[in-house]
């Protein structure tokens, strides 16, 4: 007997318009998939269906039966999109989803609400978050979100959605209870201790906007495993050189996230970089990612500021220190769309501008050092010609967010960067009143470089590499409310913890930023508002 169909997720919302919206879900089969939508749920929207291309499960996934996967396996999904039309600003509406195995048995999904682009004026609560990854306390984090604040009207997400982009089960039911879509839908079941949390239930009423972390990228295509194949990517300068013109296969791809998302696009950057309108705000979200190599400094490391010894004669396995997967330095595509979209009427006449981006501008994190810039290889070699050493500088003056991009910020008079990547809470704020925030400690913490706790970074390089603070030279924010205090009893600026998670809240209607944290070693704690702060 044929157990009966399964939606995959339950559906979420897309690319918001004047008077439409897309409703987007995923099965397992192909079948056939509407929306009813309307007070009567008595319209009907017809899905259009796409199978993604690159989802697999290897050895390393968490799946029902893991002893089905011994390399990586090509794992079927199909993704459902529908546009649902003619809908009136500002009105919410009904709708389900319903999907029809070719068997003719049927699923359908619970009913939810959708909205098209909100106007000008209208006032929005958006939720800041970042670099999920499966982390342990991410379900905590949404739910409590959800029980503190209510519905919200939109989702930024600053990048790192999980950890391997082509595995399936990390987007879609990872068995720990805490895979991408769960979490966001309310669907999740993460224990932490003896709680469980559910997430929330939050992109199926709201529009959610992405952009591309190290996370959302794929390397070199490899038979033994996911994780290898995402740690290995090589900048496609050098992918030319050894494999001709096939680099997609060979260099790096965001094949899953661009086939999953339905965002924004630029003409130059397609769904990687893009600007968007959403009521009072105009967006603009950055392609700002590099490889991440570890900064350990043993032999047998292929980390950021060297090759492993045992590969300095084989260099088509070098990693080629933190390469850069976009330019966005001066005068590059990327940059000069920036420029262009500055100075848009629409970015101009936005009450409040924003800029959203992966790589952190300012932090007390680990991923902030070294330098934003492309590794300078150097090469030392012995009498003979034999290779001693293969390191990497990254020039300090030559940071491409510090240096190129911060600088158009300011004179476009941007009032707020958002970011992520270091798995921690921390805001600065420059002289001229551009406010930065990284609250990206959903799931788990590396730490804060502050007082002791110094970075791993190299000595006798040429550069000098900043062991604590903010290498880009502004203090930290103490929050405004109710900060932690450290073991001397001083308020930190940071938060950095294992145990307490952090998200945030945009208040377009008051202009406000406002920060929560919740102790998930306290299950029955209030959630604790400990920073806010205002856009001019």
């Amino acid at each position: 007997m044929t157990s009966a169909p399964k939606l995959l997720t339950d559906p979420f919302l897309q690319l918001p318009r004047e008077t439409s919206v897309r409703v987007v879900w995923f099965t397992e089969f192909p079948g056939q998939h509407t929306v009813t939508y309307g007070e009567n749920l008595d319209k009907i929207a017809v899905a259009t269906t796409t199978k993604l291309s690159r989802t697999r499960e290897d050895q390393n996934s968490q799946v029902a039966n893991q002893t089905e996967y011994q390399q990586p396996v090509k794992r079927d999904i199909w993704r459902h999109e529908a546009e649902v039309t003619a809908l009136t600003c500002g009105v919410r509406v009904p709708y389900r989803i319903t999907s029809v195995r070719e068997d003719g048995e049927s699923v359908s999904s619970d009913v939810f609400t959708l909205a098209p682009l909100p106007k000008p004026g209208t006032p929005l609560k958006i939720l800041l978050t970042s670099d999920h990854q499966i982390k342990p306390m991410v379900a905590a984090n949404l739910q409590s979100c959800v029980e503190t604040v209510g519905r919200v009207d939109a989702v930024w997400f600053a990048g790192d959605l999980v950890n391997v982009s082509d595995r399936a089960s990390e987007w879609f039911d990872d068995n720990r209870g805490g895979a991408f879509f769960p979490c966001l839908q309310g669907r999740a079941n993460y224990k932490i201790d003896n709680t469980y949390y559910t997430g929330g239930q939050i992109i199926q009423h709201a529009p959610m906007f992405t952009c591309i972390g190290n996370h959302e990228i794929m390397g070199r295509v490899r038979t033994e495993s996911l994780n290898d194949e995402f740690n290995d990517t090589i900048p496609r300068t050098v992918a030319q050189k050894l494999y001709g013109e096939s680099l997609k296969d060979n260099s790096f791809n965001t094949d899953t996230y661009e086939e999953i998302f339905t965002l924004p696009q630029s003409k130059e950057g397609g769904k990687t970089y893009y600007a968007t309108s959403f009521g009072d705000v105009r967006l603009v979200v950055l392609y700002a990612t590099n490889m991440w190599r570890t900064p350990n400094m043993d032999a047998d490391a292929k980390g950021r500021y060297r090759e492993k010894e045992a590969d300095f004669k084989t260099s088509e396995n070098w990693g080629y220190g933190q390469h850069i997967y976009e330019a966005i330095a001066k005068n590059s595509k990327q940059y000069n769309w920036l420029v262009q979209e500055l100075n848009s009427l629409e970015f101009q006449q936005a009450k409040y501008k924003v800029v959203m981006l992966h790589h952190p501008p300012h932090s007390l994190g680990g991923n902030v050092v070294p330098a934003y810039t492309e590794p300078v290889q150097i090469i030392e070699r012995d009498e003979d010609g034999n290779i001693k050493a293969v390191r990497y500088e990254y020039p300090k003056n030559a940071d491409y967010i510090i240096r190129d991009v911060i600088p158009l910020l300011e004179a476009a008079e941007v009032q707020f960067v958002f970011y992520g990547h270091s798995h921690l809470w921390n805001r600065f704020v420059s002289q001229s009143g551009m406010h930065f925030l990284e609250t990206s400690n959903v799931g788990n913490s590396y730490g804060a470089h502050w007082g002791e706790n110094k970075r791993e970074v190299p000595i006798g390089y040429q550069e000098d590499y900043a062991e604590v603070g903010d290498p880009n030279d502004l203090e930290p924010i103490i929050p405004s409310i109710a900060p932690l205090l450290g073991e001397d009893g001083k308020p930190l600026p940071y938060i950095a913890s294992n145990d307490i998670t952090v998200f945030s809240m945009f208040d377009t209607g008051t202009g406000t930023i406002s920060s929560y944290r919740f102790d998930t070693r306290k299950p029955n704690s209030e959630v604790v508002k400990f920073d806010e702060f205002k856009l001019k």
